[in-house]
């Protein structure tokens, strides 16, 4: 099985990880792990911070010579504004801290999470609880993402709503969504929308407000059958909402028609199955999203995440000091004002990852030669049926 531990802080030395499960002998580009972690620092609306990172994977064991050999992978991102806040967040070496924190944000981890750990400095919670942390998981994502695209796979995400703007793509084919999403400022496909969301944001960050979003992934080159229907925590369509939900700011998710499914009859609803010898099994649909019984169908992989406005603004909201219990304005820390175009990269890497675990539990293998061996005797068994 594929798995993966994460550690550090928003303003701490580092961001760290250990995945472990992976074949030997996979080839390992990092830097198409720097090349997403650019993607993910870009996209308007984006805070100061990501003037300051300039944001590298540092490989510290796993790999030699190019490829993976089969121990566990260690990751490594430095946090360039550590050297800012070496004092306030020493490990060991107590200062005077002028930057503790006893006013909770609305819409942040800071109380419950303060209350829940005893900590008086809610900076102990926001640290970990900060978005920060997802420079990590695209990185561990995106090893997922190698293994994958070795096989065919290909994911990519891109943004379908700002604020109130929404985007029409129904008329464009995947790889036009693809290419158009990466020449837009806010990884919009539909040029009109994208300048629409430009000017929505600059108008929310004018108020001193923040917008959130709706970002679609897609994943294209799966084969019928990873995920299961025998228990509930192997569908792999909950492990992806599961995973998607544990990003920062996200408050649905929906595959294929989603939530639109259930004011539908279902005649309109499901994927009718027609038979022709040269085509073998096909739908000429998608509308379940590529996955039925929480395993995929040979369907391109199609879902959507909402995320809330970034509850860190400009124009604080009302809270209270936990000290003095007063009613005083909420802390107002550096933020974005609008994160969804970024939030869409690390969509991408987050299904990468699951995507990518759910394959090596089809396939197995302790050599990425195993895994191949068994992915095409499963693709010959498959041309039976789907061609």
């Amino acid at each position: 099985m594929l798995r993966y531990l994460s550690a550090g802080e928003s303003h701490g030395p580092c961001l760290t990880a250990i995945i472990e499960g992976l074949p030997a002998g996979l080839p390992f580009p990092k830097e198409e792990i720097d090349r997403q972690l650019i993607r993910r620092q870009k996209g308007y609306g984006r805070g100061e911070r990501m003037s300051i990172e300039k944001d590298e994977v540092h490989v510290l064991s796993g790999v030699r010579h190019g490829e993976t050999i089969g121990s566990p992978l260690a990751l490594s991102i430095r946090n360039r504004d550590w050297e800012n806040w070496k004092e306030t967040l020493s490990p060991f070496h107590a200062a005077f801290n002028t930057r503790a924190i006893t006013v909770p944000r609305p819409g942040h981890a800071d109380l419950p999470g303060g209350l829940k750990y005893h900590r008086s400095d809610l900076r102990d919670i926001l640290e970990r609880a900060s978005a920060r942390e997802t420079a990590m998981r695209v990185a561990v994502g995106t090893v997922g993402r190698i293994m994958l695209s070795y096989f065919g796979v290909e994911v990519f995400g891109h943004v379908v709503s700002i604020g109130k703007v929404k985007a029409e793509t129904k008329d464009l084919s995947v790889e036009e969504i693809r290419n158009l999403t990466e020449e837009s400022p806010v990884r919009c496909a539909d040029a009109q929308a994208s300048r629409e969301m430009v000017k929505a944001i600059e108008e929310a960050k004018a108020y001193g407000d923040t917008l959130g979003g709706v970002f679609e992934i897609i994943a294209c080159g799966l084969p019928v059958g990873l995920g299961s229907h025998v228990h509930w925590d192997r569908r792999l369509d909950g492990r992806i909402a599961g995973a998607l939900m544990s990003l920062q700011a996200i408050k649905g998710v929906e595959f294929g028609l989603g939530f639109a499914a259930a004011r539908s009859r279902g005649s309109e609803v499901h994927d009718a199955l027609y038979y022709t010898p040269e085509k073998g099994i096909s739908r000429f649909t998608n509308r379940a999203g590529g996955l039925e019984g929480g395993i995929t169908n040979g369907e391109a992989l199609v879902v959507r995440a909402a995320m809330k406005p970034i509850p860190t603004l400009n124009r604080p909201l009302p809270s209270v000091d936990l000290q003095k219990k007063q009613e005083i304005k909420a802390t107002v820390e550096r933020s974005d004002v609008c994160a969804v175009p970024a939030a869409s990269v690390v969509g991408e890497a987050i299904v990468a990852w699951e995507l990518a675990c759910a394959w090596k539990e089809k396939f197995g293998g302790d050599s990425i030669l195993e895994m191949q061996e068994a992915v095409d005797r499963y693709r010959e068994y498959i041309k039976g049926f789907l061609l």
